[in-house]
């Protein structure tokens, strides 16, 4: 009789501990991927910050004027369109880098250098980090809208 009720015993456990690997799995399989960086997969292409993947509509005219305007202020002193200044040439990076990849690298610079590994690669080739030059999520938005202009230039 206590060798069957060990039997018994010993079965549950042995039960519970497969039953409690498979739900470890699927909490496994349903969690993001990390990198070695630390980021996810989501974060690697939308980039790290406040600006979560989103779709764009038309160009949207008056942004884009509003956004060569703050681009005059805030970004030309590091930026030109077709060439290397202090930071990567412009021209097409709206092809290269998704929107939300762009805007979160405007307004989310400091974490963007130190945990993105393609920012991290940059940094390595043009050597000055960029940084904050406060701009508003509004401002950013317009900012993408004027560099989507630069795609065929």
């Amino acid at each position: 009789m206590i060798r069957k009720l060990g039997m018994v015993l010993f079965t549950a456990i042995i039960l519970m501990n497969c039953g409690g690997g498979e739900k470890e799995t699927a909490k496994e399989a349903s969690a993001p991927k990390v990198n070695p960086d630390g980021i996810t997969e989501n974060q690697l292409k939308n980039g790290i910050g406040p600006i979560a993947a989103f779709t764009l509509e038309p160009l949207d005219q008056v942004l884009v004027e509003k956004g060569h305007a703050v681009f005059d202020v805030k970004c030309v002193a590091c930026h030109k369109v077709n060439e290397r200044l202090v930071g990567p040439p412009l021209a097409g990076v709206t092809v290269k880098r998704s929107p939300s990849f762009i805007m979160n690298m405007i307004l989310n610079p400091e974490e963007m250098v130190k945990k993105h590994p393609e920012v991290k690669a940059m940094l390595a080739e043009f050597y000055v980090p960029m940084t904050f030059q406060n701009v508003t999520e509004e401002d950013a938005r317009a900012i993408l809208e004027y560099l989507r202009t630069l795609e065929k230039i």
